[in-house]
């Protein structure tokens, strides 16, 4: 449609049984439930939407003069507005948005479920690893403890090895998320980001699924006499 439109080409389509005209083109980003926007009057709208009651208004927006004070105009239409009236900046309204994505709609939990999923799966991966190098080098362990060395020490010697398996596969995970949230958007042109605070995040997960994996693995450790291993 936008290459018909640009090349000079009266587009004329059908919306709710009646016929519209195509008018002018803009860019906007998709989101995981809306594929496409239609801008028309108000007018229009309800002839599109008999449905809708004439009166009843979802957005309003209103801009300020520059030298406007934002919280003070704020503060000075709540007071006037009823209470089922919200008066929110842009960025408000944003975070408004994104909540309820994330909170009232399948798209939310299903994000949320694939992070709770990634983390099991993660520290099952996390422990087989350290549990297995830690059945290898139960006679080196034992060595330690005969010489004296506690079971905290050897804990700690664990910890390390978590910690330092979730920082060598965080880097190149950290890359392969990037390049996958980059085909995405040129793909879909669906807003995906990553900005620090999520890479944080991640990161701090990632951290406490190693140290969970660690926990269960040096159980075995802890139980391990050196009289038994010689």
């Amino acid at each position: 449609m936008a290459q018909r439109f640009q090349a000079g080409e009266a587009i004329t389509t059908e919306i709710n049984e009646r016929q519209v005209q195509i008018q002018g083109l803009f860019k906007v980003s998709p989101t995981f439930g809306i594929n496409a926007y239609l801008v028309t009057s108000d007018i229009n709208f309800l002839r599109m939407a008999p449905f809708r009651q004439g009166g009843l208004v979802d957005v309003g927006v209103i801009k300020l003069k520059p030298d406007a004070d934002v919280q003070a105009v704020l503060a000075e239409m709540r007071s006037r507005l009823p209470n089922d009236v919200k008066v929110m900046t842009r960025d408000d309204y944003a975070k408004a948005e994104v909540a309820f994505w994330n909170a009232s709609t399948p798209v939310g939990y299903t994000f949320d479920l694939g992070v709770v999923i990634a983390f099991i799966v993660g520290a099952v991966i996390v422990y087989q690893i350290l549990y297995s190098d830690v059945t290898e080098h139960l006679p080196e362990y034992a060595t330690l403890k005969a010489m004296g060395f506690r079971d905290r020490y050897l804990l700690i010697v664990v910890f390390q090895e978590s910690l330092i398996l979730a920082a060598l596969g965080f880097v190149p995970g950290t890359a392969i998320a990037l390049g996958i949230y980059q085909i995405t958007n040129l793909a879909t042109m669906l807003p995906m980001a990553m900005d620090l605070g999520r890479i944080v995040f991640v990161f701090i997960l990632t951290a406490i699924m190693s140290s969970l994996s660690a926990a269960i693995a040096v159980r075995k450790l802890q139980t391990a006499d050196p009289a038994d291993i010689f």
